[in-house]
């Protein structure tokens, strides 16, 4: 049995989860409204204030596809209760973010100025010249959208210049050695 896919997921007050055909999960909360088409294999079961997920046999498939329903589900749950972020770190000499509007404008070393428009539902907050924050409802959305942002300028390892993510560590490599 699966040991993510058989914990039941506890729906929150001010949280309402609508079951539709074709297994289609429609969530509602206070930060917004997510909805997603499920795989139809497996059962998902609404009683009360929580979801289960069970799966109808122990084939290979249902076995892979138990565990990653109930953590999209539990993944939507948690997104209009709290809403996910990502931070993002700009190191470098005169790289720097700015925000115009809806835009973000990145000076990394180019000739000229990166510009990135924010995906719908997706906000970036800048704080300083160096710190970008991704704000979102949907977990794949944020991820996504940070991990275009990281690749206008991946970190380079002797230096550290680039983009990356604030937990992340970048290895650091010596430079040439003079004789």
């Amino acid at each position: 049995m699966s040991r993510i896919g058989k914990m039941p997921i506890a729906i929150p007050a001010g949280v309402t989860v609508d079951l539709a055909e074709n297994n289609k999960v429609t969530v509602k909360g206070p930060k917004g409204e997510l909805s997603r088409v499920l795989p139809e294999a497996m059962d998902i079961k609404l009683d009360g204030d929580t979801i289960t997920v069970s799966r109808p046999n122990d084939l290979k498939k249902n076995r892979a596809l138990h565990g990653l329903t109930r953590t999209l589900i539990n993944n939507m749950v948690v997104g209009v209760t709290e809403g996910y972020e990502k931070v993002l770190e700009v190191n470098g000499v005169g790289y720097r973010a700015q925000k115009q509007g809806k835009k973000l404008v990145l000076n990394l070393g180019y000739s000229h100025p990166v510009e990135m428009e924010d995906p719908e539902g997706i906000e970036t907050v800048l704080e300083g010249q160096n710190k970008i924050t991704v704000k979102g409802i949907d977990k794949e959305k944020v991820g996504q959208y940070a991990a275009e942002i990281r690749s206008k300028r991946e970190p380079e390892p002797y230096k550290g210049k680039g983009i990356k993510y604030d937990y992340e560590r970048i290895r650091r490599k010596v430079g040439k050695t003079g004789k």
